[in-house]
């Protein structure tokens, strides 16, 4: 599967690798990844297996299986080690390849997400969403657009960024039915990440948008209690998807825990 994977793959030096939200795509992180490769980074922004460009993986749901392909790329690239970052699904995906992996980050981006595992509330929840939408896979955007839409933006962006809330919709149009259920069961699994932060020793940045319902602050302080190096970035006006509501202050925040941490590495 890593021969398909599609990744736009950027610029020169260190490397960085950015991991998209559910249910989008590599081009959600477009403001952050010129930002970076304007300051001299290399960045790779990979479509997620069954997003964008890159096919769904055969295998049965699993945040480690999207971890291995996501691993033997950046092996494959000699991208590592590398500033890892993801947001929301993206961010589990951090965490999965820290799992396995813990070699290939040099440094850590948070953004949007959270380390706890899904109760059994949120895990029905996402069986149900995974249901609808493979019963009905003609009516994946609507789905989609009631289930989701409410939470990965914050207030200020649904009522005064029409723009920004298109965008969004676009790559909700964009997904398919068998990926949403796909990974909705995928991450319905993921285990409980705060004792692998706890054992984290490369330097890390928690990015928050301050009316994130999905990740909210609460979250956000169990990641930071357990970091040893941990940085906070709190982003007003935004919410879930911080980075494509307040594209420019995210990037700056990522831009600048970039250059700190090449410039700590030549120091």
């Amino acid at each position: 599967m890593t021969g398909t994977l599609h990744v736009v793959d950027r610029g020169s030096g260190p490397a960085v690798v950015l991991l998209h939200a559910f249910p989008c795509a590599g081009t959600m992180w477009e403001p952050q990844a010129a930002r970076l490769v304007d300051a001299g980074f290399r960045v790779l922004v990979p479509d997620l297996p069954g997003f964008g460009a890159s096919p769904l993986p055969e295998a049965a749901p699993s945040l480690d299986a999207v971890a291995a392909t996501l691993i033997a790329m950046i092996d494959d690239r000699d991208a590592g080690p590398c500033i890892l970052g993801g947001v929301s699904l993206g961010g589990y995906l951090v965490m999965a390849i820290l799992r396995a992996r813990p070699d290939l980050a040099r440094a850590v981006l948070l953004c949007g997400t959270k380390a706890t595992a899904d109760g059994d509330d949120a895990r029905a929840s996402r069986e149900r969403l995974a249901r609808m939408v493979m019963d009905a896979p003609d009516d994946t955007v609507r789905i989609l657009e009631q289930a989701v839409v409410p939470g990965l933006l914050g207030e200020t962006t649904r009522t005064s960024r029409p723009a920004v809330v298109e965008q969004v919709r676009g790559w909700l149009a964009d997904a398919r039915a068998e990926s949403v259920a796909w990974y909705q069961r995928a991450m319905a699994g993921r285990p409980d990440s705060r004792p692998l932060l706890a054992g984290l020793t490369a330097p890390a940045l928690v990015v928050w948008g301050v009316e994130d319902t999905l990740s909210p602050r609460a979250e956000q302080d169990l990641m930071l209690e357990r970091l040893a190096i941990g940085e906070f970035a709190v982003i007003d006006g935004a919410g879930h998807l911080a980075g494509a509501e307040r594209p420019d202050a995210v990037a700056e925040a990522v831009g600048r825990f970039a250059e700190q941490v090449r410039d700590r590495r030549r120091s």
